[in-house]
C-alpha cells in the first residue's frame, strides 16, 4: 500500500500537467526545470488522494476518484485557457448553470479525444479496483488520515505560517496579476490552491475610518471644483433640454467589436456602417474591457458600479461572489433623480445571478428573456432588433424619463456553425483558413445585425420629442477560434504566446459610440476603462456625480485605462503597473471599492450618505409578476426558472 501511495502522486502530477499544458515536451520540460514545484504539486495531489481514500476506504477507488477530480480540473483549465485566456479558479466551482455555457465550445474532434481519453483512464482504474487487493483502511485510520489531509490542504489554501514557509522554500511565487502565467509557472494544483485564499478579498493596507474620511475630503473638493467648471457650461444644454430630463440608454451589445480592425482582412461591404458613421460625427472612443471572450457580468459590474475588477482576484465574478447587499450604482443614482431604472437582457434572468444583483443595485425592474412576448430569434438567441424594439416600447410606455441598461445576446458565441444564419452575405477576404473564414463571417453577420439594431433606435428617437442619449458598446472581444486563431491569422496579434502591452490593449479594446437627439458636442476618447464610462457619461450630460463616480472621474483624467496588468496614462502611454504619480489616487479608489463591498461603509459618514446607503426598492419587479409568464417558465421558490 505504501508503494502505491508513493507511486500514484507522480502519475497524477504527470497527467494533470500534460492535460493542462497539452504537450509532452512542455510537461517534461516544466517538471525537469521546476523539480521543487513539481514536488509541491505532487504533495497536493497526494493529499487529495488521501482524502478520497479515507472517504471510500478502498485505495483503487480513491485513486480513480482523485484522478477524475484532478484530471477534470486540468481539462477544464486547458479549455478555459484556450478559449478565453483564463485558467480554472476555485470560485468557478460555484458557477452552477453558467458553466454549462462552455459545452457547445468544446465539442470538436480534439476536445472529444481528450474527454474520451480521460474517461478511458478512469474506467481502467475502476476495473483495476476489482483486479487488485482492496487495501482497505479501518474506520479509525480513515478518520485520522482524512482529517489530517484536509487540515493540510486548508493550511496550504489559507497560507498558514508553516505552509507559507514551506511554499517559499520550494520556490512558489504567486503571480496574481497574470493567472495564466501563474498556473504555467507553479503548476495547476499549487496555483489553484494558492487562489483559494482569494475567495476572501483582503483588506487594503491602510484602510480605516480616518483614511476614508480623507478620501471623502478629496471627493468633496473635486465635486466643488467640477461644479464651478460645469456651471459655466450648463446653459447651452439646459436650453436644449427645455426643462426635460433626457432618457439615458446604455446598450452593452454581446461581444460587439469592429472586425475591420483585423489588418490582414478585407470585407465585401462595411459590416458596421452605423458605428463607423458615429465615430466620425459623434462622441466615440474605445473602452478597455477587463474581459476577453466571456465574463459579461464583470463588465456590467464595472460600468454600473464605477468600480474596477483590477482590485479583485483574477477570474472572480462579483455578481456571483460578492454582491449580497445593496450596492450604489448608476441605477440607484438615476432612481434618486426621479428616473425609472430598468435592466433589459434577452437571456434567462438567473444567469450570472442578475435577477438578484439588479435588485441590490437599485433597479426598479428587470426585463429578462422570460418577459419578452413572442420574441424574434436570429440564430440561437433573441435578436438584437427585438431588444431595440423592447427599448422603444418601454420608453414610449413610461411617463418618467428612463435609465435603461440593456444587454443583448444574439451574437454570443460559438461562431463555428456556418448554418447559424441562412447565409452570411458579408464575405471576408484574406489569407485565412476556411475554418477561420467561416467563424469570422458568422461573427460579422451578428456584428452587422447589432449595428443595424442601433440604427433602428436612432431612426426612432430622431423623430421623438423626448431628449434621449444612447451609449452603445461591446462587453469584450469575441472568442474567434481556439487559441486566438482568427486574431493571429488576421494580423491583430502575433503568433507569440506572450502578448506585448500593445497587443494586450488591442485584445481588450472595444469601440463605444454615443448618439443623442440633443446635438451634444463631439468628443474623441482614445481609451477609458469600463469602470470610468459612467462618470464620463454623467460628465457629458453635466450631471452631478456621486462620490464613487466623482473619484472615478478624477482618476479617469489621470489614468484613463486601468486593468490588472495594463495601465494607460493620460498621454496614452502603456504600463504593466500603476505609475508612481497615480498610485495615491489609485489606492484611494481601491479603498473606496473595498469600503462599499466588504468594509464598514465609513465613507457614507462623511459624504453622499443617501446615495451610498440607499436600500433596495420595495417594488422591485412589481410590474412583472408570475401571472405574465408561461406556466413552464414560472419561477420556483428559489427564484430560478424551471419547468
Amino acid at each position: 500500500m505504501t508503494i502505491l501511495l508513493l507511486a500514484v502522486p507522480p502519475l497524477l502530477l504527470l497527467g494533470v500537467e500534460l492535460i493542462q499544458r497539452g504537450s509532452w515536451t512542455d510537461t517534461v520540460g516544466w517538471i525537469t526545470q521546476h523539480r521543487d514545484l513539481a514536488i509541491m504539486n505532487g504533495t497536493l495531489d497526494l493529499l487529495v488522494l488521501l482524502v478520497c481514500y479515507s472517504l471510500f476506504g478502498s485505495l483503487m477507488t480513491g485513486v480513480a476518484v482523485s484522478a477524475l477530480l484532478l484530471f477534470l480540473m486540468a481539462l477544464i483549465s486547458y479549455f478555459k485557457t484556450k478559449l478565453i485566456g483564463e485558467p480554472f479558479f476555485p470560485w468557478d466551482i460555484f458557477l452552477k448553470k453558467e458553466s454549462m455555457n462552455i459545452i457547445p465550445l468544446v465539442t470538436g474532434p480534439s476536445a472529444l479525444k481528450r474527454i474520451a481519453a480521460l474517461a478511458g483512464v478512469i474506467i481502467f482504474l475502476l476495473v483495476l479496483r476489482w483486479l487488485l487487493p482492496r487495501l482497505r483502511l479501518k474506520w479509525s485510520s480513515r478518520i485520522v488520515v482524512g482529517v489530517l489531509s484536509l487540515l493540510a490542504l486548508y493550511s496550504f489554501g489559507m497560507r498558514t505560517p508553516w505552509a507559507t514557509q514551506w511554499m517559499d522554500r520550494m520556490g512558489a511565487n504567486e503571480i496574481v496579476w497574470n493567472q495564466k502565467q501563474n498556473y504555467s509557472d507553479n503548476g495547476l494544483a499549487l496555483a489553484f490552491t494558492m487562489n483559494v485564499k482569494n475567495i476572501v478579498v483582503a483588506k487594503p493596507e491602510g484602510y480605516s475610518e480616518p483614511s476614508m474620511a480623507a478620501v471623502a475630503q478629496n471627493i468633496a473638493a473635486t465635486q466643488t471644483a467640477m461644479t464651478v467648471v460645469s456651471s459655466k457650461e450648463t446653459a447651452p444644454l439646459e436650453k436644449k433640454l427645455q426643462g426635460k430630463r433626457p432618457n439615458v440608454i446604455f446598450i452593452m451589445n454581446e461581444a460587439f467589436w469592429d472586425p475591420t480592425l483585423l489588418p490582414n482582412v478585407q470585407f465585401s461591404e462595411d459590416p458596421v456602417p452605423t458605428v463607423h458613421r458615429l465615430q466620425k460625427e459623434s462622441t466615440s472612443g474605445y473602452l478597455l474591457s477587463p474581459q476577453f471572450g466571456g465574463g459579461t457580468s464583470n463588465v456590467e459590474y464595472e460600468v454600473l458600479s464605477g468600480n474596477s475588477m483590477s482590485f479583485l482576484p483574477g477570474g472572480s465574478v462579483p455578481y456571483q461572489q460578492y454582491i449580497n447587499k445593496p450596492l450604489p450604482s448608476l441605477a440607484s443614482y438615476f432612481e434618486s433623480k426621479d428616473y425609472k431604472s430598468m435592466a433589459i437582457h434577452s437571456y434567462e434572468g438567473w444567469f450570472w445571478n442578475r435577477e438578484n444583483v439588479y435588485k441590490q443595485m437599485g433597479f426598479e425592474s428587470f426585463k429578462s428573456k422570460e418577459r419578452f412576448d413572442n420574441p424574434e430569434y436570429k440564430g440561437f438567441f433573441i435578436s438584437d432588433d427585438e431588444v431595440s424594439r423592447s427599448i422603444i416600447k418601454e420608453v414610449d410606455d413610461t411617463e418618467k424619463p428612463m435609465f435603461i441598461y440593456a444587454v443583448t445576446m444574439q451574437n454570443h458565441g460559438p461562431y463555428d456553425d456556418a448554418k447559424r444564419y441562412d447565409s452570411n452575405p458579408i464575405k471576408a477576404e484574406g489569407n485565412l483558413t476556411e475554418d477561420a473564414r467561416s467563424i469570422l463571417e458568422t461573427y460579422t453577420h451578428g456584428a452587422h445585425d447589432a449595428d443595424q439594431s442601433l440604427q433602428m433606435l436612432i431612426d426612432h428617437f430622431e423623430q421623438s420629442d423626448e431628449p434621449t442619449v444612447i451609449v452603445f458598446y461591446g462587453d469584450h472581444l469575441p472568442m474567434l477560434g481556439m487559441d486566438y486563431d482568427v486574431y493571429k491569422q488576421g494580423g491583430l496579434i502575433s503568433q507569440s504566446a506572450q502578448w506585448s502591452l500593445e497587443e494586450n490593449r488591442r485584445m481588450h479594446s472595444v469601440p463605444f459610440v454615443m448618439w443623442s437627439n440633443l446635438d451634444l458636442p463631439k468628443q474623441q476618447v482614445p481609451t477609458i476603462s469600463d469602470s470610468f464610462l459612467g462618470s464620463f457619461v454623467l460628465d457629458t450630460l453635466q450631471m452631478e456625480k456621486p462620490a464613487s463616480f466623482a473619484l472615478g472621474d478624477q482618476l479617469r483624467r489621470q489614468t484613463p485605462g486601468l486593468l490588472r496588468d495594463l495601465v494607460v496614462d493620460a498621454e496614452g502611454g502603456l504600463h504593466q503597473t500603476v505609475p508612481e504619480a497615480s498610485r495615491e489616487l489609485v489606492n484611494q479608489y481601491k479603498e473606496l471599492q473595498y469600503d462599499q463591498l466588504f468594509g464598514k461603509q465609513f465613507l457614507s459618514k462623511y459624504i453622499d450618505q443617501d446615495y451610498l446607503t440607499k436600500s433596495t426598492l420595495p417594488n422591485y419587479n412589481a410590474e412583472f409578476d408570475d401571472s405574465r409568464l408561461p406556466a413552464t417558465d414560472k419561477m420556483d421558490a428559489s427564484g430560478r426558472v424551471g419547468s
